[in-house]
């Protein structure tokens, strides 16, 4: 229990850290994309991709750094790729939201709400017929189910029977616009998905050791040939919805909701539960330092990389 706890708060915490470091330099002006931070929502992250294998396949939103550090992608190219910098994991191409490595079955992240959610069952349909026990992850919030892609997909992956993931981090806006302002009152996302044929759940985004063994036992029936799942996990993001700051000044949700969310923060409950398992203060912190340490070079890596020439800059692209 103590190793598979310390993996779950590395993990989250390599997450947190990253991205915090993120949010502290993004004033200096050097990573000129807009960047979707995910603090607050790491313990979906961390769980799945540990619960994932590394030839699994993992698409995902606009909201991509956590997943991608999750399903196992090299911290030093993707903040190369932040910067815009040839060595990135996107050739510098992309940039945040555009996070994409073929090696650990990071497929890519898109900036389109919605559109990855039919990439990642056309994967699916191709585990299938590959004849693999593969799983295809889909992340994405509740405002990319409304989108008619997602009932499209859902529909499909229903019908052929397909081993797709659909892993929803509810945190209950989309941009400002809260949940009551955009979809039916009492509606509960994973009811609804259920109603459409698909086996679903809903659990804490909070209890990242919970997530872990829930998805672990779904990954398990996916790869017998119990077809598609949806999990819907509530979670919320400390930060505003794009950017590197606090917005609570805008009053589009309480100061008693965010006080409340920030009081069942992932991380704090992860490290209580590796004190109450036995692991001391001073393996913890031993865990932060090299972490700080892995997320300097990975910054030194970026702002050292070369930008791509002009002739770079359009390979890969389509016209």
């Amino acid at each position: 229990m103590s190793k598979l706890l310390i993996d779950l708060y590395t993990s989250a915490l390599r997450i947190r850290l990253t991205e915090q470091e993120i949010s502290a330099r993004y004033s200096q002006n050097r990573m000129r994309c807009p960047t979707h931070l995910s603090i607050g929502q790491e313990g979906v992250a961390a769980a799945v991709g540990l619960a994932l294998r590394n030839d699994d396949f993992a698409v995902s939103t606009h909201r991509a750094h956590a997943h991608y550090l999750g399903k196992g992608g090299n911290l030093n190219t993707m903040m190369a790729e932040i910067y815009g910098k040839k060595t990135g994991c996107s050739g510098g191409h992309g940039g945040s939201m555009h996070l994409s490595d073929l090696s650990c079955g990071f497929i890519g992240s898109t900036s389109i709400v919605g559109n990855s959610i039919p990439i990642g069952v056309g994967l699916g349909l191709s585990i299938q017929l590959n004849e693999t026990d593969q799983v295809s992850c889909i992340y994405f919030g509740d405002g990319s189910v409304e989108e008619g892609a997602f009932y499209e997909s859902v529909n499909y992956a229903a019908v052929r029977n397909l081993p797709v993931l659909f892993m929803c981090e509810n945190n209950f806006f989309s941009v400002y616009s809260p949940l009551d302002v955009r979809q039916p009152k009492d509606r509960k996302i994973h009811e609804m998905v259920r109603a459409m044929g698909v086996r679903s759940d809903v659990g804490d985004g909070n209890d990242t050791l919970g997530i872990y063994n829930k998805v672990s036992d779904t990954v398990k029936e996916m790869r017998n040939g119990k077809g598609p799942f949806f999990w819907e996990f509530y979670t919320y993001r400390h930060l505003e919805h794009c950017g590197p700051n606090w917005d609570d000044n805008l009053g589009y949700r309480s100061e008693v909701e965010v006080k409340e969310w920030l009081g069942k923060d992932p991380l704090v409950k992860l490290k209580n539960d590796l004190i109450s398992n036995g692991v001391t203060e001073q393996t913890i912190n031993e865990i932060k330092l090299k972490l700080v340490a892995e997320i300097n070079v990975a910054f030194d890596f970026a702002e050292n990389s070369e930008f791509p020439t002009m002739e770079e800059s359009y390979k890969s692209e389509y016209k």
